[in-house]
């Protein structure tokens, strides 16, 4: 199993006692970990059955919902923080996502494999759709719909009306600082509604 470097970035924005929503949830491990270290209180959403049973396992929470039909089931400002962790790029429309990100949440949290990591963009330049750490699976069988880059993801966040609050990109649960875009495989973002 490929190690979470993002977990530990994303506890480190998240305060003691928050309400949390965690959308793409998986087995709960991240809501599960904050519930314990921060006191948080929220829900996870996770579509996949087996996911839903392991969060509940670890007991969380949780809501059995497919996201591309929206957060409709929450109020506005419902949450301090709602997660989307490496999720985004499964989305049909992430720019729908990140809109009901900041209407149910006062900030979100989005993390994403960066596209413009140059071993990907060499993978490119051989021919051949990258296969990776932070994209393990062929194209034949990946749940991966959208791929995009750091500078991609800024734009998006422009689109929607987000002001980004922090931004890390990562390779290997170290921060990348020099031409992050492209020594990176992992973007990490916090943001909020454009004041």
């Amino acid at each position: 199993m490929t190690p979470r470097f993002d977990y530990d970035l994303i506890a480190s924005w998240i305060p003691e006692g928050a309400r949390v929503l965690d959308l793409g949830c998986g087995d709960g491990e991240l809501l599960a970990s904050l519930a314990a270290t921060r006191g948080v209180k929220g829900y996870g959403v996770e579509i996949d059955p087996d996911r839903v049973l392991a969060a509940v396992g670890h007991g969380v929470n949780v809501i059995q919902v497919d996201l591309e039909s929206g957060l409709s089931a929450f109020e506005d400002d419902a949450f301090d923080f709602v997660i989307l962790s490496q999720t985004l790029q499964a989305m049909r429309r992430s720019d729908l996502i990140l809109a009901e990100m900041l209407r149910v949440g006062r900030e979100g949290i989005v993390t994403f494999p960066n596209f413009g990591y140059w071993r990907h963009r060499l993978s490119i330049l051989l021919g051949r759709m990258p296969v990776s750490k932070s994209l393990p699976y062929e194209w034949y069988d990946t749940p991966n719909i959208h791929l995009c880059t750091v500078k991609d993801f800024e734009a998006l966040c422009t689109k929607v009306g987000a002001e980004i609050l922090d931004e890390r990109v990562l390779h290997e649960g170290q921060i990348v600082q020099t031409l992050p875009n492209l020594l990176g495989s992992l973007g990490v973002f916090r943001f909020r509604r454009r004041g």
